[in-house]
């Protein structure tokens, strides 16, 4: 505006600006409310069904991939999942709606004499540290083996989270915790690569 001149606004105007400013704060309420009661509405899942359903299906993993940098560190997947047969499918879809993460995906079975399966994945570090993690702290798994498995696995999250596995020395402390994870898993999956290498 140059000096000296006065900016007129008529009433009309006035009430144009705020209409549309009343429109639109109405329009983001609404958008807001709409997303909250479609949340409400999908299917969910008590807490006390995702501890069983863990307890029995669920697995904690750890991937490490190869050394990125000159210090020996590497590159570290956290991972969590629940498998389950495919006309399960539903009860990994209330358990994402549930816990607000992951993913639902087909997982193809090649073995003879085992179902197609579908299979609830969470492997990002910020839902795993923020929903995976903290859900299990409040609501604990019930059996040994797991509940065991969920330990190790929160202490390698500690250790990325603090960025030890930048260096070597913190990558073997993870590959130490990682080799006391799962070990029946394990035992299963050795056996079985024994049982093919000897045909």
């Amino acid at each position: 505006m140059m000096p000296g001149k006065v900016l007129i606004i008529t009433r009309g105007d006035l009430v144009k600006q705020m209409g549309i400013r009343k429109v639109t704060r109405s329009q983001q309420s609404y958008s807001n409310s709409d997303a909250q009661s479609e949340r409400r509405t999908k299917p969910m899942v008590s807490a006390d069904y995702i501890v069983g359903l863990t307890d029995g299906e669920g697995c904690f993993y750890v991937l490490i991939k190869s050394p990125l940098n000159k210090g020996g560190g590497g590159r570290i997947t956290l991972n969590f999942y629940i498998k389950v047969q495919e006309q399960d499918k539903g009860m990994l879809d209330k358990v994402r709606n549930t816990l607000g993460c992951g993913a639902v995906y087909f997982q193809s079975e090649t073995r003879a004499n085992h179902s197609q399966c579908y299979r609830y994945t969470v492997n990002t570090h910020s839902a795993i540290l923020n929903v995976i993690i903290p859900f299990f702290r409040k609501h604990p798994l019930q059996s040994y083996s797991k509940s065991k498995n969920f330990e190790l696995f929160c202490k390698i999250a500690k250790l990325v989270e603090n960025g030890e596995h930048h260096s070597k020395s913190g990558l073997d402390q993870i590959r130490l915790l990682k080799s006391q994870m799962n070990l029946r898993t394990r035992v299963v999956r050795e056996s079985r690569t024994l049982r093919g290498n000897a045909k």
